[in-house]
C-alpha cells in the first residue's frame, strides 16, 4: 500500500485570524506583534504585508520602515490556539493519525483512507472545505508519499494551495524549486553552497557527498544529500511518542537573538500549558527541542519531583534548557517545547504550603474558562504583551 501524507499549513494563520475577526483589516497590511514600529518582534503578517518584505521574526521598528502603513495589532495567542484546536479537530475527522507540528500545521497520515474518502486530491477539497465553511480562513495542502514532500508541496501554490507529489515525480518537482526556497536551507546555507558554485538541486546531487561533509559536516550533507533526491531527512516525525504536548516554531530565518527565542519560548509555554489543561492532564517533564543552523538537532528535559503547574513555571525551566543547550554561537532555525510523560492523575508529592505556581495555576485556569466561554473576547497574559 502506498504511503500518503498531507502536510495541512494554515495560510498566514495569525494574521488570518485577525482579518476573519475584524473584516475591516481584510486586504491591507497587517502585522502581528509590536506597536507601530516600536520595541517588539513580528510574530506573523499577512500576504499584503509580505509584498512589502516584511517576515516573522523581524525587528517591528524595521518592519514599520518597510511598510509604512502597515497596521500593528499585538499577539492573541489564546485566540490562535482557540482557532488551532478547532481545525485539529477537522483534521481529525479525516485523518487516522495527525501530528500536529505547530500550532498552525499538521501532518495527516492518510494512508489507506481512498476507499472511504477517495483520491488524495479529492479527500484534500474535503478537508479544505470543511476549514473554510467552519473558520472563515484557507489551508493550503501538499500532498506526498513522504512528508519532506508533503511538506514542500504545501507551499507550492500558497495561499489556499493544493498540490501532489506523486511517486517517480519526486526529482522532477524538487529541481522545479529554487534552491534557497527548499525547506530547511537557510540563508546562511544558501549563501555557504553558492561560494561554492552550487545554486542548483541538480548540481548538488552530483556533487560528492564527502566534498559536502567537509563544507557542512555530517548532519548538514545527510541532510542536502536526502533532500535534494526528494527523501524524507527525518526531520519532520514525532520524536516523543508516549503520552505529550508539544508545540515548535520553526523560524523564517536563522535566530541568534537571545530576546528572540526568549519570547518565543514565553509563547510557547502559555501553548502548552493551556493544552495540558484542556486534557486534565499532569507532568513533571518539560523538554526543549533546537534545531540549529547547521541542521543538528538536540533535545534536553528536565524531571521534576512535583507536576508544573502554570505557564510561568514552565517558562522558567525552559529558559533553564535554553541556557544549558544553545552555545549561543550558532544560531536557530527551530525551537519547541513539550511535556513529556503526561499522566490523567497527579502523583507529585504534594507541597505543605500553596505557592506562588499554584495561585498561578488557578489564574490560568480561569483564563482557560473565560476564553472558552466568551470567544469573542480574549483574556491575553500581560506577559505576553509586554514585548509589543
Amino acid at each position: 500500500m502506498e504511503n500518503v501524507f498531507f502536510c495541512a499549513d494554515m495560510d498566514a494563520f495569525f494574521a488570518s485570524v485577525e482579518q476573519h475577526d475584524n473584516p475591516e483589516y481584510k486586504g491591507k497590511p497587517l502585522i502581528v506583534g509590536g506597536i507601530d514600529g516600536h520595541r517588539g518582534v513580528v510574530s506573523a503578517c499577512s500576504y499584503e504585508a509580505r509584498k512589502y518584505g516584511v517576515h516573522s521574526a523581524m525587528a517591528s521598528s524595521i518592519a514599520k520602515r518597510m511598510c509604512p502603513d502597515g497596521i500593528f495589532v499585538p499577539v492573541r495567542m489564546d485566540r490562535y490556539k482557540e482557532v488551532s484546536d478547532q481545525i485539529m479537530k477537522i483534521f481529525a475527522r479525516f485523518a487516522p493519525e495527525v501530528l500536529q507540528n505547530s500550532i498552525d500545521e499538521a501532518f495527516l497520515d492518510m494512508t489507506g483512507t481512498q476507499k472511504l474518502l477517495g483520491t488524495p486530491q479529492e479527500a484534500a477539497k474535503k478537508i479544505k472545505d470543511c476549514v473554510r465553511s467552519e473558520t472563515g480562513l484557507t489551508v493550503s495542502i501538499g500532498i506526498g508519499w513522504n512528508m519532506y514532500l508533503a511538506k514542500l508541496a504545501s507551499d507550492y501554490r500558497k495561499p489556499d494551495g493544493l498540490y501532489q507529489v506523486e511517486r517517480g515525480q519526486e526529482i522532477e518537482f524538487i529541481d522545479s524549486i529554487p534552491l534557497k526556497k527548499l525547506w530547511g536551507i537557510g540563508k546562511s546555507t544558501f549563501a555557504h553552497l553558492e561560494s561554492a558554485g552550487l545554486t542548483s538541486t541538480a548540481q548538488i546531487r552530483e556533487f560528492p557527498k564527502k566534498m559536502l561533509e567537509t563544507m557542512f559536516g555530517k548532519s548538514g550533507s545527510d541532510f542536502l544529500y536526502t533532500i535534494v533526491r526528494g527523501e524524507d531527512p527525518g526531520i519532520c516525525t514525532n520524536e516523543h511518542k508516549t503520552r505529550s504536548v508539544s508545540n515548535e516554531i520553526t523560524f523564517d530565518t536563522d535566530i541568534g537573538d537571545y530576546s528572540t527565542l526568549k519570547d518565543t519560548l514565553l509563547e510557547l509555554s502559555h501553548q502548552i500549558m493551556f493544552r495540558l489543561m484542556e486534557k486534565s492532564w499532569y507532568s513533571k517533564t518539560v523538554f526543549l527541542k533546537l534545531r540549529l543552523e547547521d541542521f543538528s538537532t538536540s533535545t534536553i528535559q528536565v524531571t521534576r519531583e512535583s507536576s508544573f503547574t502554570s505557564a510561568e513555571e514552565v517558562f522558567q525551566a525552559a529558559l533553564g534548557l535554553l541556557d544549558k543547550k544553545w552555545d549561543k554561537k550558532n544560531k536557530v532555525r527551530l525551537i519547541g517545547l513539550g511535556f513529556q510523560n503526561a499522566e490523567t492523575q497527579n502523583n507529585a508529592i504534594p507541597l505543605l504550603f500553596e505557592d506562588i505556581h499554584e495561585k498561578q495555576n488557578k489564574v490560568e485556569k480561569a483564563v482557560l474558562k473565560l476564553n472558552n466561554r466568551f470567544q469573542d473576547n480574549q483574556v491575553v497574559k500581560a506577559a505576553l504583551l509586554k514585548k509589543q
